[in-house]
């Protein structure tokens, strides 16, 4: 068993692309920047990559009090050999209690590999974090059953304590630029035979287009829309609204939108200002993924559909008839030039 005191401070990850950090690292610096203040630790953040000196210094205004940064060419790209190799050094040298890593598509692959060297435990897809009264240990919160039953999951005998969160659970807070931190550079290099791939081509996919996460709007069909041509609608109102389109499960498993428009619990956890569901019933996996939007607006023609009971505004009726006289009214606002 691990000597547990010879860990202290919590970690986030944050993770970059192109010089740019995902916003996910941002929204864990924001909520794990209380349970350090209640744990009375350093909030760390940990910074991998090429010419990212930048995010480092924004590290410290989203709340970290300490940022360690690797910065050299061979972290331009992700590839799990550098960036896993990079990240257990950092924790076999400063030992942190606890790590956390954004549930992106690279994070998932990341953070199993650094637990497996370092010989922890890892809670995958967290949707809420917090901290054990009793014990003191970081109550990891993650879905389960299907997204039926809520798990609460803790790591009491080994360090550091390591959870992925899904990307947009949590709020990124505001920036303050008047905060100051340390910046350490750790001379870290990995040399090319280590590395057992590489990237020769990089296609920018639909996925960066559809970002949901990161959505001030998503207007979102469910089955109830009908067929994939009826989807014109959403589109229609998604435009008009200036919106990312978005859909439940029933949608991508009928082949009307590929998987990187889902919501829900098996889709994108998203945080929008305005969520606008249109023929969607509100499975409780679906009403998992838009827990976090400001405004719920939506449309369905059954009266006792579960989405009403999480809905700001509901309209009862036929999408057919609503949408299009939703479309008719936010045009005349954004543009009354237009009939």
């Amino acid at each position: 068993m691990n000597q547990l005191n010879e860990y202290k401070n919590m970690w986030v990850y944050i993770e970059t692309e192109g010089g740019k950090p995902k916003s996910v690292g941002y929204e864990l610096l924001s909520a794990a920047r209380p349970l350090a203040d209640r744990k009375c630790c350093e909030l760390v953040a940990v910074v991998i990559g090429h010419q990212v000196e930048s995010v480092a210094a924004e590290a410290v205004g989203y709340g970290a009090d300490r940022v360690l940064l690797i910065d050299a060419p061979e972290f331009a790209s992700y590839t799990t050999d550098a960036f896993a190799n990079a990240l257990v050094a950092l924790v076999e040298k400063y030992r942190p209690e606890t790590l956390m890593i954004g549930a992106t598509n690279n994070g998932r692959d990341l953070a199993p590999r650094v637990a497996a060297r370092i010989k922890t435990g890892l809670t995958a897809d967290c949707t809420e974090i917090g901290i054990d009264e009793e014990t003191g240990n970081m109550a990891w919160t993650r879905p389960t059953f299907g997204g039926n039953l809520m798990a609460v999951i803790m790591c009491p005998d080994h360090r550091p304590q390591m959870g992925t969160v899904r990307p947009g659970v949590f709020r990124k807070g505001a920036f303050d630029a008047s905060r100051r931190g340390e910046i350490v550079r750790e001379d870290f290099r990995v040399f090319p035979d280590e590395i057992r791939t590489k990237l020769i081509e990089r296609v920018q996919e639909v996925a960066d287009a559809v970002n949901l996460e990161e959505a001030e709007i998503i207007v979102a069909g469910g089955r109830g829309v009908g067929s994939a041509d009826n989807f014109r609608l959403i589109h229609e109102l998604a435009e008009v609204l200036g919106a990312k389109v978005g859909c439940s499960r029933a949608v991508v498993d009928a082949g009307w939108l590929s998987h990187i428009h889902q919501v829900g619990q098996s889709g994108k956890t998203v945080t929008p200002r305005l969520y606008v569901a249109v023929g969607i019933s509100g499975a409780i996996q679906h009403l998992a993924g838009i827990a976090g939007a400001e405004k719920v607006l939506a449309v369905n023609k059954d009266p006792e559909a579960p989405i009403f009971s999480v809905a700001d505004v509901g309209i009862v009726g036929d999408l057919n008839e609503v949408v299009p006289a939703l479309i008719t009214a936010f045009r005349k606002r954004t543009n009354p030039a237009k009939p």
